[in-house]
Order: C-alpha cells, then structure tokens, then sequence
C-alpha cells in the first residue's frame, strides 16, 4: 500500500484535494482533526498537555483550553517545541495504526493529510508527498472570503508563520496548484488519483526496505 502525505498551507485547496479522493473512495486521515480529538477531556493529549504546561490549561471539563493554550505558547518557540514534542508522537502513532488497519482492509494507497506534514518528517515516513499550493494573493482572498472578520495583516501572519510554498513544494513528489476553479482542481486530483492507487511502480525503481510501495511519480507539477 502506498502511504500518501498531502500537505499545503493555509487556504491552498488542501482540504478540497481530500474530500475529492474520499469521494473516489480512497481513505483519508486528517491529521489536523486527529489533534483536535487528542485535545478532548480524558484523552492522552490532554493529560499530556496538562503534565507539560500545568492543569490551568484545562477548561472544567478537562478538555485543553485551546485559546489558553494559544496564548501561552504563541510567539514562543521553545513553548511551541514543548507542545509539539508532547503532541506529535501521540498523532504520529494513531497514524501509523490507521494506516495499517487500511493496509489490512486491502487498499492500494490511503492518504494522510496534515499542514505540518514536511515539517514533522514526512519526507522519512511517507512513501509519496503531494503538496496543494496557490499563490499567496489568492489564499489570501479566499481566507478573507471565509472569514470577512480576519484582517490581511492577521493572515499574513500565519500564513508567514508557516513554511513557503517554495520550500514545501521542493520537498514533495507532485505539486497540485490551485489557482484555478474548484472543478479545474477537482480534475487535477482526479489525475493524481489515478496514479496513486495503481500498484506500479515507478520505471527502474524498486521498493523499499520498509516493504512500502515506492512512488508513482517524482517532482511532476500540474
């Protein structure tokens, strides 16, 4: 089975790539939501959350207090990397535990989607990344249009807070831009689907040693 990473930042037609496979029936993890359940009353996260930053971050139903925790760990690096350290290794195995009941299910690729996929070594863990990106005008718009309460100055901000398109694309096997209409990016999903539930290989390659299938495609953009 071919384990799949798509990624994109903020306002990129991610989402829109994802709810295009599931779909085309392949399944697919959003990771993002996963985080959100680890942060609900009685879970692993919330426990770890609270040893890590102290119980004042938990709301009176023990679930984390999420503009709480904001607010302590924004702008703050080394805050964020003690979240992060505490967080991802719990995500990190309820994907790797999805991914194998897919596996087992019989299907040929299931995708994991995730804004912080590059950045948490999806490049080691993943045998195929797909990036969604767009021009930064054209998030930006399109987060304004959902959201008419946020400020440009705002957006930028996150969106500066996370990677460039240029270094996150440069890492990913095929690039899905997203400048278009939602059927013009519907019909680029549709292609990239295509080729990522087929079970051959790339030309000359061979798989590799964790017996994951190798990728379909290298560095195509569309």
């Amino acid at each position: 089975m071919r384990r799949v990473g798509l990624t994109g930042g903020i306002a990129s037609g991610k989402s829109a790539v994802a709810a295009r496979w599931r779909e085309l029936g392949i399944p697919v993890l959003d990771a993002d939501r996963l985080v959100h359940a680890l942060y609900e009353p009685g879970s692993a996260g919330a426990a770890a959350i609270a040893d890590e930053f102290g119980q004042e971050v938990l709301d009176q139903r023990g679930a984390v207090d999420r503009p709480r925790l904001a607010a302590l760990v924004f702008g703050d690096p080394a805050s964020v990397a003690r979240l992060n350290g505490r967080i991802h290794p719990l995500v990190r195995v309820e994907t790797e535990r999805w991914l194998a009941e897919r596996e087992a299910e019989g299907h040929t690729a299931a995708v994991v989607e995730a804004t912080l996929l590059v950045e948490n070594g999806g490049r080691e863990r993943f045998d195929h990344l797909v990036a969604v990106s767009a021009p930064e005008e054209v998030r930006l718009s399109r987060v304004l249009a959902r959201d008419p309460a946020s400020t440009r100055e705002a957006v930028r901000a996150r969106m500066s807070a996370q990677l460039s398109d240029e270094v996150r694309n440069a890492v990913c096997d095929d690039v899905l831009v997203s400048d278009g209409s939602v059927e013009e990016l519907r019909g680029k999903a549709d292609a990239l689907a295509a080729r990522l539930v087929s079970r051959a290989p790339d030309e000359g390659a061979s798989p590799g040693a964790d017996g994951h299938d190798p990728s379909p495609t290298h560095g195509k953009r569309t």
